[in-house]
């Protein structure tokens, strides 16, 4: 992996009941870090090694709700063609199911994350996109359309439900070339909507939008016309794309750069549940955010 790049596996999950969920992220050079931010600045731009800002971001929504996100060093990274351990906390692929363990401590309050996600894709897919007009920045739906297991001791929580999982690579900081971007997922009978709608830095914007079906494909559809959600309390905009009526059912997560929201929208002629989230890389490179992130991002003294 080039300085200055990244790569993170993206697992995001809803309970049947609808009631709980969760997001895990493995970053290898931690985008969303104010360490490894300032690690960039530091190398006049050219620095900082993502191998020595790594995390497991963990997630939890409903009831109880928990976070966690520590930035890490070089030396709690161990992976393999079929494993990644990022401190206490690994992720291990059998073959046909996605093993992840997970054995965080949780900011701004500390308390203890443990437990155990077991992901069965229902098909991989091995299409991989650009989302940038140079080819530095990729994004892969790995098992776009999949189930999980949930079993947690801290906080004590078992459920099922339906899963996505994906990754994405680059060879430079997200913030160097775009400046927004939203992207949504829809949960259909027998199909997953995704959309991915990305603004450059350059000026151009690119719309991609993608039916997964439970035999691995993923075929482009067009785009729906644009839509706009409400803003958040932190005024972000949430920008999406939907062929008729879409809402916002429940704030996630808002955040100055970065919302999070469970959604009922319209696509590929199908009122479903879905899930959005919008970023802002201009907000996120403010000298405010830097500042503020460290109490969410905390990074140990070695």
């Amino acid at each position: 992996m080039a300085r200055r790049g990244y790569r993170w596996w993206y697992l995001d999950a809803i309970s049947d009941d609808g009631k709980h969920g969760i997001t895990i992220i493995a970053f290898i050079g931690t985008v969303f870090s104010p360490w490894y931010a300032l690690a960039h600045r530091a190398g006049g731009g050219t620095g900082g090694d993502p191998h020595d800002h790594c995390c497991m971001n963990v997630v939890l929504y409903g009831t109880p709700s928990r976070w966690a996100m520590t930035d890490r060093r070089r030396h709690a990274l161990r992976r393999d063609a079929n494993s990644l351990t990022i401190g206490p906390s690994a992720m291990e692929w059998d073959g046909t199911t996605l093993t992840v363990r997970i054995e965080e401590v949780t900011a701004p309050f500390p308390s203890r994350l443990r437990g155990v996600l077991r992901l069965h894709p229902r098909a991989l897919s091995t299409r991989a996109l650009t989302l940038d007009s140079q080819g530095r920045h990729l994004w892969q739906p790995i098992a776009p359309r999949s189930r999980v297991e949930v079993a947690l001791e801290s906080p004590a929580l078992r459920w099922s439900g339906a899963a996505y999982f994906d990754t994405n690579a680059g060879a430079a900081p997200l913030e160097e070339d775009f400046r927004e971007w939203d992207w949504c997922r829809a949960m259909l009978p027998d199909a997953t909507a995704i959309l991915y709608n990305t603004h450059r830095r350059d000026g151009t914007s690119q719309s991609l939008a993608l039916r997964a079906t439970d035999d691995g494909a993923l075929t482009d559809f067009a785009p729906p016309p644009e839509a706009e959600l409400p803003r958040t309390l932190w005024r972000l905009r949430r920008p999406t794309r939907a062929e008729g009526p879409v809402r916002v059912t429940r704030t996630l997560t808002d955040a100055p750069f970065y919302s999070r929201s469970e959604i009922h929208t319209t696509l590929l002629g199908q009122a479903a549940p879905g899930v959005h989230e919008s970023l802002s890389l201009d907000r996120f490179r403010s000298p405010l955010m830097y500042a503020m992130l460290p109490f969410r991002v905390p990074r140990p003294l070695r």
